[in-house]
C-alpha cells in the first residue's frame, strides 16, 4: 500500500519527494522507536539529513540553499511524518522562521545569519509563543525596547523548538503600544543564543514527537544591536501572518504523514490477524472503518494539495492554509483513533507503532495556530 504516490505532487516536486522517502526508510524508520523511548535529541539523523541535501534547503541558491518551494517541502513532509513525527519535526525545525529572514532582512543578515543555515553549519528556531498567550499573535508581552543602538529584551517565550540547541533563533517582541493598532506593535529580531540574558531550558517531557526539543526562554534584559531588526518596527505581525500561511500547508503535510502511517499500520494488522475464525479483515465493519479512513484521507490530500497551490499563486492564502491544516491534522487523529480500536488491547503497547502514531497526532492540532483559531480564519475569510 502507498498512499503518498506521486500522482498528486507536481513533477518538479517529485524527485525531492523520492529523495526524502528513500531517506526516511534509511535514517528515519529504524530510529524512530529508540528516540521516541530515549526522548534524545536526534542529532545524528539530523547530520545525515543535512548530508543529503534535505535540510534548510527552503533557502535560496544565492544564500546557500537548493531554493526548494513550498510544494517541495510539503513532499518532503508527508515522507518524514510517515516515518517518525518526532524525528521529522527535528528535521524541519532546523531552518524555521529563517524563511522570513531571507524573505525581509537585508545582505548583511542574511551574509551574518541566513547562509550558515543554509549551508547546514547553524540550526535556528522561532520564538513566538509565551506561557501564557499561544495563538494570540497580537496578546503577547515580550518586549523590546529601543536604547541608543540597542533593543532590550524583556520576556518569556514558551514551545521554542530548538531553544536550547539553535545557535539563534527569530523573536517576536512588542515595540510599540498603539491601542488602535495592536496589530502594528511587534516586530521581528534575531537574537543569538548566546546573548546575554538569554536562558534557555528543555519543557517538561511531552507525551507525543519526543525527538523533537522544545524550549522555555527566559529574557532578562538581553541586548541585540538595532542591525538585528528584520525589516522595518512594527512590521512583525504581518511578517509572520504570511510566514504562517506557508508553515499552515506543511503542518497538513505532517498530518497526512501521520494519517498514511495509521492507515497502514491498520490495514497491516487485520490483514494478518484472526477472529472468531475468519481474518479479521473479512468483517464487513472493518473494511467500512478502513474505507472510511480512506476516505477522508484522500479527501484532506486532494485539499492539502490543492492549497498549496493556491498559496504559491497568493490566491486567498490564509483562507486555503488555515483549510488545509484542519482537515488534514483531524483526519490523522481520526485514522489513528481508529487504527487503535482496529488493534484492538494490542494497541496500548508501546511496541506498537500505532501508540506512537495516536499519542503523535494530538500535536499538530495545536500547534501552528491552534485548529480552533483556524476555524475563525476560515469563517472570516469564506467570500459572500
Amino acid at each position: 500500500m502507498d498512499l503518498l504516490d506521486e500522482s498528486v505532487v507536481p513533477e518538479h516536486a517529485r524527485e525531492v519527494k523520492a529523495e526524502a522517502r528513500a531517506f526516511a526508510e534509511e535514517h528515519i524508520e529504524p530510529n524512530a522507536h529508540e528516540y521516541h523511548e530515549s526522548g534524545e535529541y536526534p542529532w545524528e539523523v539530523l547530520e545525515a539529513g543535512m548530508d543529503a541535501g534535505l535540510i534548510s534547503q527552503d533557502i535560496g541558491e544565492e544564500w546557500g540553499g537548493r531554493g526548494l518551494g513550498l510544494h517541495e517541502i510539503l513532499a518532503i513532509a508527508e515522507e518524514f511524518y510517515r516515518a517518525d513525527a518526532g524525528i521529522a519535526l527535528t528535521l524541519q525545525l532546523a531552518s524555521f522562521g529563517a524563511e522570513m529572514l531571507e524573505e525581509h532582512g537585508n545582505e548583511e543578515q542574511k551574509e551574518e545569519y541566513l547562509r550558515p543555515v543554509a549551508e547546514n553549519d547553524q540550526i535556528t528556531g522561532l520564538a513566538v509563543s509565551e506561557p501564557e498567550t499561544g495563538s494570540d499573535l497580537a496578546g503577547m508581552a515580550t518586549s523590546a525596547e529601543k536604547d541608543g543602538d540597542e533593543y532590550v529584551l524583556n520576556g518569556e517565550k514558551y514551545w521554542v523548538g530548538n531553544a536550547v540547541e539553535a545557535d539563534w533563533v527569530t523573536l517576536y517582541a512588542k515595540t510599540g503600544d498603539d491601542e488602535t493598532n495592536r496589530y502594528g506593535n511587534y516586530s521581528l529580531f534575531i537574537v543569538p543564543t548566546d546573548t546575554e540574558g538569554y536562558d534557555a531550558e528543555h519543557i517538561p517531557e511531552k507525551m507525543g514527537m519526543r525527538a523533537s526539543k522544545q524550549g522555555h526562554i527566559v529574557l532578562d534584559d538581553a541586548r541585540v544591536p538595532e542591525e538585528n531588526l528584520i525589516g522595518v518596527e512594527g512590521a512583525g505581525f504581518y511578517m509572520l501572518a504570511d510566514f504562517f500561511n506557508h508553515g499552515r500547508i506543511v503542518v497538513g503535510g505532517h498530518g497526512l504523514g501521520l494519517a498514511a502511517a495509521a492507515i497502514e499500520e491498520a490495514w497491516d494488522f487485520v490483514h494478518g490477524r484472526n477472529a472468531f475464525g475468519r481474518q479479521v479483515n473479512e468483517f464487513q465493519s472493518v473494511q467500512h472503518i478502513l474505507a472510511d479512513m480512506r476516505l477522508e484521507f484522500e479527501s484532506a490530500r486532494a485539499l492539502n494539495w490543492r492549497a498549496a497551490d493556491k498559496v504559491v499563486e497568493n490566491d486567498r492564502a490564509g483562507f486555503w492554509a488555515s483549510m488545509a491544516k484542519v482537515k488534514s491534522t483531524e483526519v490523522a487523529n481520526d485514522c489513528a483513533e481508529r487504527g487503535m480500536q482496529l488493534h484492538g488491547g494490542r494497541s496500548i503497547l508501546k511496541e506498537n507503532r500505532i501508540s506512537r502514531v495516536y499519542r503523535d497526532v494530538r500535536i499538530p492540532v495545536i500547534y501552528e495556530g491552534a485548529n480552533e483559531i483556524q476555524r475563525n480564519l476560515i469563517y472570516s475569510q469564506t467570500p459572500e
